[in-house]
């Protein structure tokens, strides 16, 4: 699964300047319109605007998707993930995930690890790259009674490759990575369905980094909100199951 996650990207034209092959020439910035925030960690259960990709440019975006027909916002703590190999059969994202796909740039993810009654937190990044793409699809839903707008997302979700089995080693998941070269045609809103599910595929490259952190990830009380929160710590009994 895929319920935290890390933005590090302070400079808005560097985010513009890393998506530019993936959005049309013409498309003009309306990334000075809001502020990106940067996070080191932040939980899908706060519901953050995040920054997402899509076809037409660079918007903000809340972390949990409302489909449009739904009559109040209580679906949103429920879909955080969608699940690649049934997104097209679920009524919640079947409709987002024909024309509505998105973006979601980090700079790495969480998960935990599950060992003699403990649970060991990770941060997975990739290896020489600031910023990364999940594949997420999003959609607007309108309050009846008071009128606000919402736009949100979803990230997509796979089985896990041999790492993430390792880590997330109970429901074995992980969310669904796109390769660069394949980010122009996630987000085309006309691809066909054979063609977004091909896309839909466990990530087998070999440049994952999995780096285990401090017990306090664990704790969602507190301020985790922080880069040390990013810092490698060792634990000895780890290198016994690895």
């Amino acid at each position: 699964m895929c319920y935290n996650a890390s933005y590090l990207e302070k400079k808005k034209s560097k985010l513009a300047e890393r998506y530019k092959n993936a959005l049309p020439p013409n498309w003009k910035s309306n990334i000075e319109e809001f502020e990106v925030p940067t996070y080191y960690f932040v939980s899908g259960f706060e519901h953050p605007k995040l920054p997402i990709i899509k076809h037409d440019g660079i918007f903000l975006y809340e972390w949990g998707l409302i489909p449009n027909w739904a009559k109040d916002a209580s679906f949103q703590h429920n879909t955080l993930n969608a699940i690649g190999e049934t997104v097209f059969e679920k009524p919640t994202f079947k409709s987002a995930i024909v024309s509505q796909r998105c973006i979601l740039p980090v700079s790495g993810f969480f998960e935990w690890r599950q060992l003699n009654n403990k649970k060991y937190p990770y941060y997975i990044k990739i290896e020489g790259k600031e910023i990364f793409s999940l594949a997420c699809v999003y959609d607007t839903w309108v309050d009846r009674g008071t009128g606000e707008v919402k736009n949100t997302f979803s990230i997509l979700t796979t089985p896990a490759n041999e790492l993430m089995e390792k880590i997330h080693n109970v429901k074995k998941r992980m969310p669904l990575i796109l390769s660069q070269k394949d980010e122009k045609k996630w987000l085309d809103p006309q691809l066909p369905r054979q063609a977004i599910t091909d896309l839909i595929k466990t990530y087998t490259e070999t440049d994952l980094v999995d780096i285990p952190i401090s017990m306090e990830a664990n704790n969602a009380n507190a301020n985790r909100n922080k880069a040390v929160i990013l810092e490698r710590v060792d634990y000895p009994e780890l290198q016994l199951f690895d």
